[in-house]
């Protein structure tokens, strides 16, 4: 059983990003305490928990959750695979902090990171797999770039990273938070970034970092609209595109 040592929190962040924007995962600040209340309510627990069957880690696999926010994707692939070496990743301070407390309460072990997520916090070819759920449409299309490229740059060859997001094949408009409050359902529906999802976009995201084999390996109609889940293997040779 790990203990409240085996939970950590580090700050990466340079004196240069100490004020640098970010969008936080309930898209105001102020939503904080309602964060976990609202995905549950939305049902994300399903996305999670399939995310964590599609990454497919193994047991001491060194894994980084890209904007983990209160870390329940983390504790989803922790369930899964208590053996993982977990890392969340997210510029949100206080949101690191529930997801510490989480984290504590279900004694794992779990390393937290507040820094931005075209950063990954791993040496060149070192991580086992790359994931992150419902963050990539937070991040504007220069972040989004840097993202792919750094993820690829810490994965080892033959190393996975798998994403699930708004968007995918099919009808983009589908079912978009048909359940969901009108405040968040105007935040999916307007946001350009989820626009940028739709069809194969975040496939060819990937596509441009210099992962060879990107394709969408799910989607699921949820409530909370469509969410495609997309994957993509580090070949074992190539450098990121540029």
């Amino acid at each position: 059983m790990a203990t409240t040592s085996d939970v950590r929190f580090l700050d990466q962040r340079t004196p240069e990003e100490r004020d640098r924007p970010f969008l936080p995962g309930a898209g105001k600040t102020w939503l904080l305490p309602f964060y976990d209340v609202l995905t549950r309510f939305a049902g994300v627990r399903a996305v999670h928990e399939r995310l964590a069957g599609l990454a497919g880690v193994e047991p001491g696999q060194a894994v980084v959750d890209v904007g983990c926010g209160t870390a329940n994707l983390s504790l989803a692939v922790l369930a899964a695979q208590p053996g993982a070496r977990l890392t969340g990743l997210d510029p949100d301070r206080d949101a690191l902090r529930r997801g510490m407390r989480k984290a504590r309460r279900r004694g794992v072990a779990l390393t937290l990171v507040q820094g931005y997520a075209d950063r990954i916090p791993a040496e060149d070819a070192s991580l086992d797999h790359v994931i992150s759920s419902l963050a990539l449409h937070h991040l504007d299309g220069d972040s989004r770039a840097a993202f792919a490229r750094d993820a690829f740059r810490a994965l080892r060859p033959g190393g996975k990273v798998t994403i699930a997001d708004f968007g995918g094949s099919g009808d983009p408009a589908h079912g978009h938070g048909r359940h969901l409050p009108r405040f968040l359902r105007f935040r999916v529906e307007r946001n350009p970034q989820v626009a940028a999802n739709h069809g194969d976009g975040i496939v060819a995201l990937l596509a441009d970092a210099g992962f060879g084999d990107a394709r969408e390996a799910a989607h699921a109609d949820h409530r909370l609209g469509r969410i495609t889940f997309v994957q993509a293997t580090r070949p074992s040779t190539g450098e990121p595109a540029r």
